[in-house]
């Protein structure tokens, strides 16, 4: 059986280098996950080609048939990689919207590695104040190193310094709360709520 990773990119540039950080996180849980003798695939999800389906599906709760597609692919996912710029000391609008738009036991039990790209090494604690607490309602499994690069990083790095580290140790994180997950059905007893005067009484049935 191979195991699903998605890269969840909100990255807007071509090339980006949120992107480019997501990919680095995904190919080093894919290479630790193949050392321990199982199968992965990498797949990518550009929330920029999906823009307008966003917007749409904001307005008019309704998502087209590829934002659909899209969506499935990265809750279905067996492991996720969150990745973000940083946008007036917060994550991009579109981004949030993204994950507005998911339903909020989707991701239930879903290891997550997150990680952010911005213009100076002051916006890095946007992931543990921005990031953390929305990934933490969605109920994702969030891996323990989180990575974020800014300009100074990549153009000293190379692909061999500490960023390489710090992806390597976040995606050796995930691939390995990929083989210690259990499976989640999602949409089940969490879903189901008591009826609005039964939670007033602050009762269960058969009490």
């Amino acid at each position: 059986m191979t195991t699903s990773i998605v890269v969840v990119s909100g990255g807007l540039g071509v090339p980006s280098t949120t992107r480019m950080l997501g990919d680095q996180i995904a190919e080093a849980a894919r290479g630790v996950l193949a050392e321990r003798g199982r199968d992965a695939e990498v797949t990518v999800v550009e929330l920029r080609d999906y823009a307008v389906d966003i917007a749409n599906n904001m307005v008019t709760r309704y998502a087209s048939p590829r934002l659909a597609e899209a969506i499935e692919r990265v809750v279905s996912a067996d492991a996720v990689v969150a990745v973000t710029p940083v946008f007036t000391a917060s994550i991009s609008g579109l981004f949030k919207s993204f994950l507005d738009i998911l339903d909020p036991t989707s991701l239930e039990a879903t290891p997550v590695a997150l990680a952010a790209t911005g213009g100076s090494g002051r916006h890095s604690m946007v992931i543990d104040y921005a990031m953390r607490p929305v990934f933490a309602y969605l109920r994702a499994a969030v891996v323990p190193t989180a990575v974020f690069a800014s300009p100074e990083d990549w153009g000293g790095d190379g692909g061999d310094g500490q960023l390489a580290e710090r992806s390597h140790r976040a995606g050796r994180e995930l691939a390995l709360a990929v083989e210690g997950a259990a499976p989640v059905k999602r949409g089940g007893e969490s879903a189901t709520s008591l009826p609005f005067e039964q939670l007033l009484a602050n009762i269960t049935p058969g009490r």
